[in-house]
Parts: C-alpha cells; structure tokens; sequence
C-alpha cells in the first residue's frame, strides 16, 4: 500500500503551492485511513490522531516536487513537466504510512500526534506558512519529528543517519541586486554609466565576504549563479540584475553578512556612478536539532532496528531545509534514512533528472515515524 501511495504521489509531481492534485489525493488516503485531514494554510494538510492533550508530536512530510523533467524511465514517472527528484513523495507515502500504523494503534495512544504534509519546501516557504496558519497551536507539540530520503551514494538502504550536532543545516538566503545605469553608443561609453561593468565588480566584490570576513569556526557560501546584462553588443548596458544565494551555520554570521552583501553592493556601484537595490527574497534559518530528542531517538532507533541500522555523525550538511522553521518553535529533530545504494544501482544523486529511490525504504520510515511519536507522546 506505501508503494501505490507513493508510485501515485510520483505520477502527480506539483510544485510549490500549486499542488492541486497532490493534495486532494492525500485528503482521500487520509480519510480513507478514518483521519479527519483539515487545510493548512495555502496547500498544506494536517489532522490530528489520537486524545487532543497536551501530549503532542508532530510528524512532518513535505510534499511538493521540482520543475524540471524527469529522466527515469519509470513506467510511473511524471509527466507533467515536474518531478520528485527530492524524494518528498516518499516522505509523504511514509507519513501516510505512518498514519495507518497510529489509526491501529489510537485507543492506545496516551496523547495526539499531528501529521503535517507540507507544501513548498523547495522555495522554503512551506514551513512558515504552515506555522503562520496555526499548526503548533491548540495543542502546541512538545516535539517535532520529520525524515529525508538518501540516494545515490554509499548508505545502505534503511540505514538511519542521526546528527548530533546542535545545528546540522545552514540557514539560506535567496537575494536579488538590480543595478540602475544609463545607456549610451558602445562608441561614446563617457556618456553613459555601465550597469554591466558595475554589475560585474559587485560579483567580484562580494567574492572578498567568505575569502576575507570568514572566520574558521563559523563557515558560510555566498555564491551568485544568475547575472543578465544589456541588449546589444554595441550599446552601455542601462540596467543588470543578479540573483545568489548565502548559506550560514551561525545566526549572527547570516545577519552580518546580509547587511555586507547590501553595503558593498551599494557603495561599489555608487563608487561607479551607478544605482543599485538589494532584496532578500526569502529563505529559512538554521535548522537545530534538539539534544534530547538526538538520546532519545537514537535509543529508540536501536531498540526497534538493532545497533547496525544507525549512523551517528557530527557533520553539517550544505544544504537547507525548511523544518528548520519548526526547530526554532519546539524541540526537533530531522532524521536521513538510505534510500538507494550507488553500488545497488542507485546512482543517481538527489535533484537529478534521473534520480530514483529503493522503495524498501518506505516501510521502515513509517515505522520509524510512528514509533517516536508513540514512544515520544507515551513518556510525555
């Protein structure tokens, strides 16, 4: 039954909040199970299993998929233009998954767990929306569980992956700089001010923060990875636009260097003459792990799969992730299982046109998910 969920979840592929079909087919597997499924801000869903408490969990799935076109070859591969090349219809199948286990188990459970399937995590605005519409609220969860599928590398399927880091994810910034010149004759460049050449010393500019302002204990990446400039070869550029991203494991290092973004900006343009604007066009924050709940999970994890079906690891990961909004309201924790094993045919890494996931993985995430919540809502 998680394969058919999952293989359907697959087929629908949708983005962001757009996720029509995605949602409605959730809403009917939900009910279907007995759940009551209520709407979550723009497209999320949430319901509530077992007795409205003050003992609650929350388990978070998100749910949305990528636009770019699938590669695989699978005869239920997207269509639509979209793909789960991030494994969130996974992690949805697993919460439904995880949902069918409590429903079984409800008269026995000793508080409610909620189960969130959250939209547009790949904008990372899903989270927030979410929390913005009151899904920690009536009741608030003493704790937060969620999962991410692994593939295309050298964990073995099943395999859970737990940090013990505090902060084991940057927080991101998307950030957009519009520079404003004046157009002249390629001939008589003394008229006019080049966007395109204040364009191009903002870049190199910027690429001083993490050479020259990088402290060693707190690490961070700014990379700039669109610039458009011009309409002729033979014309000064009037206008230039840029779009990046900054990454940082430290709250006060992201906000330093998000006010050095803008003043370097601004100043290397004025110094030539020209006009710039900087927006910060979203992002999410750190995403921190609560200690408690890194001991308790990896006793649980132990007691229900054995010693050899953990990983502990100090490392941070490069990339963001959008739970991280929930992590700084209550106690949380993000868990990686192994999806697909490189040398079991898995080659293809996450966000990959041809990325594709051992569905033996399914089962044990929900069973993995509801157990915390049972276990966690039991001693709670």
């Amino acid at each position: 039954m998680i394969k058919e969920w999952r293989r359907a979840l697959h087929e629908r592929a949708e983005t962001g909040f757009a996720l029509k079909e995605t949602k409605k087919y959730i809403e009917e597997q939900l009910k279907a199970l007995g759940c009551e499924p209520k709407d979550c801000g723009k497209a999320g869903i949430a319901t509530i299993i077992g007795k409205k408490t003050e003992r609650c969990v929350l388990l978070r799935a998100d749910m949305d998929g990528l636009p770019m076109y699938e590669n695989t070859g699978l005869p239920f591969a997207a269509k639509s233009g979209n793909m789960h090349a991030c494994g969130h219809d996974m992690h949805a199948a697993m919460l439904l998954g995880a949902a069918k286990l409590l429903k079984e188990k409800e008269r026995e459970l000793r508080g409610c767990v909620k189960l969130l399937f959250q939209p547009a995590e790949e904008i990372l605005e899903g989270a927030k929306d979410c929390i913005e519409a009151g899904v920690l609220n009536d009741p608030k969860p003493q704790a937060a569980f969620a999962l991410h599928v692994s593939t295309g590398g050298e964990l073995p399927t099943g395999t859970i992956v737990l940090s013990t880091r505090e902060t084991s994810a940057p927080a991101a910034d998307y950030f957009e700089i519009r520079v404003k010149g004046k157009s002249c004759h390629g001939a008589t460049p003394h008229k006019g001010i080049d966007a395109l050449v204040a364009s191009a010393q903002i870049v190199l500019a910027l690429q001083t923060l993490p050479a020259r302002e990088q402290a060693v204990e707190n690490p961070f990446v700014l990379t700039v990875g669109k610039l458009e400039a011009g309409s002729a070869g033979n014309a000064i550029a009037d206008r230039a636009e840029m779009q990046g991203t900054l990454r940082a494991y430290d709250e006060k290092t992201r906000a330093y260097i998000k006010d050095r973004v803008t003043e370097i900006a601004k100043n290397t343009a004025k110094s030539l003459g020209a006009k710039t604007t900087v927006r910060f066009l979203g992002g999410c924050p750190t995403l921190k792990n609560d200690l408690t709940l890194v001991a308790f999970a990896e006793r649980e994890i132990t007691r229900l799969f054995g010693e050899k079906s953990l990983v502990k690891t100090d490392g941070r990961g490069g990339g963001s992730e959008d739970f991280a909004y929930f992590s700084h309201e209550v106690p949380s924790l993000l868990l990686v299982i192994g999806a697909g094993e490189k040398k079991k045919g898995y080659e293809y890494p996450l966000h990959h046109p041809k990325t594709d996931f051992d569905e033996s993985a399914l089962s044990i995430g929900s069973k993995l998910l509801s157990h915390l919540a049972i276990e966690w809502a039991g001693m709670h």
